[in-house]
């Protein structure tokens, strides 16, 4: 009943029992997954689990184990002891996932349950991920998320053994990260005074102010607490397009020093880009440099997508600076910005990743994110044959604000569905396909822009179960899981419905629902 499928899985008739007695048993380099064990645990079950050398469930790291890779694990339940082994904390940390799901739903919630019997079926299991990247994105720019609320969706993630939390801090309708020197970012750019009601082009607003920032230390707070659990926190600040923000809080980073602008209450693509002059890229370098020091994750998004050129091709400054560096038309400026910038971060030691509209001409270090229709084909293949790595991330199989079904009754939100079956069925790298031999996939996340989710109920409802589905999708190999069983994917959603509901997660009903225990915790 595992989301998601353990590669190679044994079940024997019987069972395992953690009781006040049951003591851990941990080897050298062991005892932070060994605190992480206890603190999942200790809300619902009590259960102390202090460590003993004759502890009956062993955590074992052994760099021996190298067939499971950096994150795999081997764990054997049997009647009277507990094995969990791998070769790195990582691979423990998969491992522990696996227990709190193999234990009683009860087990995830974070009140006492008394009189549970803490059971583990017993199970013989060698599990290892299919890709690298395994994650999902989540849009605080368009409506800001409370931190308390970052802190369990990064939970959420790691229950699914996902690795990556891909956390948009910027766009036209927000700025959510200080940065020093630059205290209108968050002053002015993390505010608007409405927000647009509808899709992208409604003429209704709700006439509600809306807004907010994270503080230096709530950010690297996040990425600790994100760490512990296996999950690394990969920033995006958007450019050169969805800058309406930044440009409400200093006019002369964009192409119209003298006009002064609010932050943007719309959804869609705003004109509104930087300019292209050395101010805007030294306030970009100068921005990163602050999330370089904030996030140590190896990536770093730039964004580059959806960048209109109209500003450009009216702008005598971008002109100039287009027939200067020998582009033939205003477009080639947003590779030429990219290209900047992306060398700015290599310089330091990162890897930029970008949306799958920059140019041909990116430094092959750039991570390829092909987010359009097709992008597992004709996008991803041509950033590949030029040396890209790519996260497969086509809108129609990954983007989790479109509704999850056609039923009337689910909230407003893109137009179209993308349905669980769009998710589970899909396998982003066929046999053969573009990239296979050369490892250039590094995986897949999921996608959540927030224009028509503003609480944190509204995200978990779109999320789950759809997310399980994505989880699936990166972590098993190709699934030839049988269509009937208790080991379909269907039966063991149905199963992993009471987990979501111990934790409190909004996933059921196909309707806007009421607040509920999900809201009243992080409004």
């Amino acid at each position: 009943m595992l989301i998601p499928l353990p590669r190679h899985l044994l079940e024997r008739s019987g069972h395992f029992t953690l009781t006040e007695r049951t003591a851990l048993r941990l080897t050298p380099g062991t005892e932070p997954v060994a605190r992480l064990l206890r603190e999942s645990l200790a809300p619902a079950t009590g259960l102390p689990l202090p460590a003993h050398a004759d502890g009956q469930l062993a955590l074992a790291l052994d760099p021996a184990l190298t067939g499971l890779g950096p994150e795999g694990y081997g764990l054997t339940v049997g009647a009277e002891a507990v094995l969990l082994r791998a070769a790195t904390p990582a691979g423990l940390r998969n491992g522990v996932q696996t227990l709190r799901q193999a234990l009683p739903p009860p087990a995830l919630g974070d009140t006492p349950a008394p009189g549970v019997p803490w059971r583990l079926p017993l199970t013989e299991i060698t599990d290892r991920p299919r890709f690298p990247w395994r994650g999902a994105m989540l849009d605080v720019a368009r409506h800001f998320m409370p931190m308390a609320f970052l802190h369990r969706f990064v939970d959420l993630l790691a229950l699914h053994k996902l690795n990556v939390f891909h956390l948009h801090l910027t766009d036209d309708q927000g700025w959510r990260m200080p940065v020093p020197g630059h205290p209108a970012l968050t002053e002015v750019g993390a505010w608007r005074a409405e927000s647009m009601v509808g899709r992208a082009g409604s003429d209704r607003y709700d006439g509600t102010p809306h807004g907010g920032a994270y503080t230096r230390a709530e950010l690297t707070g996040l990425v600790a607490y994100a760490a512990e659990r296996g999950v690394t926190v990969v920033p995006e600040i958007e450019m050169p397009g969805h800058t309406r923000a930044a440009i409400a809080a200093y006019p002369h980073l964009g192409n119209h020093p003298e006009r002064r602008l609010p932050v943007w209450p719309e959804w869609g693509v705003c004109e509104s880009v930087l300019g292209v002059h050395d101010a805007a890229l030294d306030f970009c370098r100068e921005v990163l440099t602050e999330v370089m020091e904030v996030f140590p994750a190896r990536h770093v998004h730039i964004g580059g997508d959806e960048c209109p050129t109209t500003e450009w091709a009216t702008s005598d400054a971008a002109l100039r600076r287009m027939r200067a560096e020998g582009l033939t038309a205003p477009a080639a400026l947003r590779g030429w910005f990219l290209r900047r910038i992306a060398s700015h971060l290599i310089e330091h030691g990162r890897t930029p990743v970008t949306w799958d509209e920059g140019d041909g001409q990116l430094p092959p270090e750039v991570v390829t994110m092909a987010w359009r229709t097709g992008a597992q084909g004709a996008h991803a293949a041509r950033s590949m044959a030029r040396g890209h790595r790519v996260v497969l991330t086509p809108w129609e199989r990954t983007y989790l604000d479109y509704p999850r079904s056609a039923d009337p009754r689910e909230p407003l939100g893109q137009d179209g569905t993308v349905t669980m079956r769009d998710i589970h069925a899909w396998d982003p790298m066929p046999a053969g396909g573009p990239g296979t031999a050369a490892g250039s996939v590094l995986g897949t996340q999921a996608q959540l822009w927030t224009e028509f989710a503003p609480t944190p109920a509204d995200v978990e409802y779109l999320a789950f179960p759809r997310l399980a589905a994505l989880a699936e999708v990166a972590w098993s190999p190709a699934r030839a899981v049988p269509g009937r069983g208790s080991r379909s994917f269907a039966a063991r959603l149905a199963a992993h419905g009471a987990r979501l509901d111990a934790l409190g997660v909004n996933h059921r009903e196909p309707r806007r629902p009421p607040p509920s225990r999900a809201t009243a915790r992080f409004a």
